[in-house]
């Protein structure tokens, strides 16, 4: 696919986004941007019929002036001539939306977490008939921090006990986050081994001691904390941390802008933050 058209007086269209889940916390962040960002348009701002924002103006639930663009549920209609799909919701929402996405030839934008290998399946099925870029975490820096954290993971003795904490909000219903656990997959990659084999996801009680090459992962829950990630390497005498706090959830949707603006020029694939950012 590629977004090749031009507007009057030859200068590029803008990028037609449908944003799925528009009324939520990501979804009307995501909805801002795009209605503030000069090379694209808003579309279509979709909820699930039942929802109660049916019907309202989709930049005034961002939080800006009235755009003319009413939420609505008819994800079929919205895609017919759209460029792209930015999509933070759920894994069941996902995945019936992939399947559209395909049948339209509209970049998919996935942000949402807790996908199985199940869903990715389905995404991969998708992704034979149009891009899709799903990466559990928009940001710059998570995405950097992923490919130090393997190239970390590859360079220290094995006598390196890798530790992942994770920080989130209250109303967060997955974990260990979908970012924490892309973190372990790097380290595991790392050390050339599977994260399903190494990963340390729950302790309580007598647990007897830290079994070698183990991956550990800790969360925590609480307040309005948009995302905190650590990985710790503790060596024999030295430790080391590598780190990354979002304050903002802008850093997430403006992510998905820049995914978005670079899906819709590629090929049918699947791919991811590295991707975008050529890592």
């Amino acid at each position: 696919m590629s977004h090749g058209d031009t507007a009057q007086g030859g200068e590029a269209a803008p990028i037609r986004v449908v944003v799925l889940g528009a009324a939520g916390r990501m979804g009307r962040m995501v909805a801002r941007h795009v209605l503030e960002a000069a090379d694209m348009t808003l579309h279509a701002a979709l909820e699930p019929e039942s929802s109660a924002d049916i019907g309202q103006d989709a930049a005034v639930l961002a939080g800006l002036p009235p755009c003319g663009v009413a939420v609505g549920h008819d994800l079929h209609e919205a895609l017919a001539d759209a460029d792209a799909l930015i999509d933070f919701t759920r894994p069941e929402s996902t995945v019936a939306a992939a399947a559209l996405a395909a049948q339209a030839k509209a970049a998919h934008i996935v942000g949402t977490t807790g996908l199985t290998a199940e869903d990715i399946g389905h995404l991969e099925r998708a992704a034979r008939h149009t891009p899709v870029m799903c990466s559990d975490n928009m940001s710059l820096g998570v995405t950097l921090l992923t490919a130090l954290v393997e190239q970390t993971a590859a360079r220290l003795r094995p006598d390196f006990d890798i530790e992942i904490v994770e920080t989130h909000h209250r109303h967060k219903v997955d974990a260990p986050s979908g970012t924490a656990l892309a973190l372990g997959r790097a380290a595991a990659r790392g050390r050339g081994v599977s994260l399903d084999d190494v990963a340390a996801r729950g302790r309580d009680g007598i647990t007897g001691p830290r079994r070698d090459g183990d991956i550990g992962f800790a969360v925590l829950r609480g307040g309005e904390v948009v995302g905190e990630h650590a990985v710790s390497f503790n060596g024999p005498g030295e430790r080391l941390e590598l780190a990354h706090k979002a304050e903002r959830r802008d850093v997430f949707a403006a992510g998905a802008l820049a995914a978005a603006r670079w899906a819709v020029d590629q090929p049918p694939g699947l791919y991811s933050m590295k991707d975008v950012l050529s890592l």
